[in-house]
């Protein structure tokens, strides 16, 4: 009888658990998050989504921007999935490069931009609270954004290299049948 008692408490005591993470989700990070995205949205309503677009169409031209500029911008603008649509500005050998610099981003960005992947922002927050221990959390935020960048520009040239070879492939084989 003790045993069903202490499994009864066990059991009711991992929701409460629970329910007190998120009551701190719903006093701390969802506020933050509901303003980031507001404060988002509006800031590419006054520069008005024309411009925006136009800007990130010119940058499209150059590799580096392409794989760096053009994703951080996006994933922070539009937020995970919408930042994918920004693939719409490229030339179609270059949309299977910025998918993949694009979806490589929207992990790093998430310490410094919870709004960009919100999602993903309780596993950071996690992993933040056990660095917290030894070191400050924002230093963490910077180094996975950083990195990410960097990241990200080695993921999208690596696929378009890879994507023009095996369409330069398939080319070959489609003029030989």
């Amino acid at each position: 009888m003790d045993f069903l008692i202490k499994l009864s408490e066990g059991f009711i005591g991992m929701f409460q658990s629970g329910a007190e993470t998120f009551m701190g989700f719903v006093t701390g990070i969802i506020p933050l998050l509901i303003t980031l995205i507001l404060f988002v949205n509006a800031l590419i309503k006054i520069i008005g989504e024309e411009r925006v677009f136009g800007f990130m169409q010119k940058c499209t031209k150059f590799a580096v921007l392409r794989y760096t500029l053009i994703p951080v911008l996006s994933v922070f603008f539009l937020t995970n999935p919408m930042c994918y649509t920004f693939g719409r500005f490229l030339k179609e050998e270059h949309k299977p490069a910025f998918y993949d610099a694009t979806v490589s981003f929207v992990h790093p960005i998430v310490g410094l931009f919870p709004h960009a992947n919100a999602a993903e922002s309780f596993v950071f927050l996690g992993i933040a609270q056990g660095f917290a221990k030894v070191a400050n959390q924002t230093e963490l935020a910077m180094r996975y954004f950083l990195v990410g960048i960097i990241v990200i520009l080695i993921r999208g040239l690596v696929t378009e290299r890879v994507y023009a070879f095996l369409a330069h492939r398939e080319s070959k084989k489609t003029a030989k049948a």
